[in-house]
C-alpha cells in the first residue's frame, strides 16, 4: 500500500515562492506518473503538473514558466517548485501517484497554499 504525505504549503506574498514535497511510503510498483493537482472551494480538482515514469513533464498553461515538477526516485519524493506565485494560485494542492499493473491512483491528504498580501 502506498501512502503519500504532502508538505511545504503555507502563506506567501504575491511574487513569492514555495516548494511542495510529496513523500511516498511503501513500494511503488510499475510507476506510470506522478502528478500535482489543486482545488479551490466549489471547484473540481485541476491538474497542475505531471512527471512521467520516464521523466517527461507537462504543465497546465496557467503555471507554465512558473512551476517546476521534479522527483527524487532514491527518496521516493516528488516536488513542485512554485515561483512568481499569484493570488489565483491559492488552493489546496494534492499529489497523486499512478501505478500498478492494474492502474491505481494514490492520493495525498493535501496541503494549503495561500497567496496573499
Amino acid at each position: 500500500q502506498v501512502q503519500l504525505v504532502e508538505s511545504g504549503g503555507g502563506l506567501v506574498q504575491p511574487g513569492g515562492s514555495l516548494r511542495l514535497s510529496c513523500a511516498a511510503s511503501g513500494s511503488i510498483f510499475r510507476l506510470h506518473a506522478m502528478e500535482w493537482y489543486r482545488q479551490t472551494p466549489g471547484n473540481q480538482r485541476e491538474l497542475v503538473a505531471t512527471i512521467s515514469s520516464g521523466g517527461g513533464t507537462n504543465y497546465a498553461d496557467s503555471v507554465k514558466g512558473r512551476f517546476t515538477i521534479s522527483r527524487d526516485s532514491a527518496k521516493n519524493t516528488m516536488y513542485l517548485q512554485m515561483n512568481s506565485l499569484e493570488p489565483e494560485d491559492t488552493a489546496v494542492y494534492y499529489c497523486k501517484v499512478v501505478a500498478g499493473v492494474i492502474i491505481h491512483d494514490y492520493w495525498g491528504q493535501g496541503t494549503q497554499v495561500t497567496v496573499s498580501s
